[in-house]
């Protein structure tokens, strides 16, 4: 079957932050990269661990534990770091995200997207596109606009022009 604009299905990369299971997008995803230090930025928000060079550009890199909330990422051999392009309303955004580990490339029905719960979920339900029930539990469907405020793009952009 040929996937079309008009597909029951959407692909979706799935990683894990701790216990928990996250998915952004396939079509988002521009590659995934171990990971290794990076540039460190003075005065960038605690999520901000810095900039890395990717394939010439500096992209800037967060950790999205932080960013939710959770403990710092301590990196392992299976930490990654998934280099995304985020569609804003007028550009797009090159951003890094650090994850403890990138399971797969996974095909999730439309009908298996549910709306995101408002209570029992320890992050705001803003930046959660839907959640998808598997056998091992759950897995959040990350909207990344929503997740990067205003404030942080334009902060993000700043170091991606640098």
């Amino acid at each position: 079957m040929m996937a079309t604009g008009m597909s029951d299905e959407a692909q979706f990369v799935t990683f894990a932050l701790g216990k928990e299971v996250f998915a952004v997008p396939v079509g988002v995803v521009r590659e995934i990269l171990d990971y290794e230090e990076l540039f460190r930025i003075p005065n960038g928000p605690d999520y901000l661990l810095g900039l890395r060079d990717v394939r010439g550009q500096g992209v800037p890199t967060i950790d999205l534990r932080l960013k939710l909330g959770l403990s710092k990422t301590e990196p392992t051999p299976s930490t990654r770091v998934l280099v995304l392009d985020i569609p804003l309303e007028t550009r797009m955004l090159s951003l890094g995200m650090v994850a403890d580990k990138v399971f797969e490339v996974i095909p999730f029905r439309r009908s298996q997207i549910e709306a995101a719960p408002e209570i029992g979920v320890r992050w705001s339900s803003d930046y959660i596109a839907g959640v998808v029930r598997r056998d091992e539990g759950f897995v959040v469907i990350v909207d990344l606009a929503r997740l990067l405020s205003s404030g942080d793009t334009a902060l993000l952009s700043v170091r991606n022009a640098a």
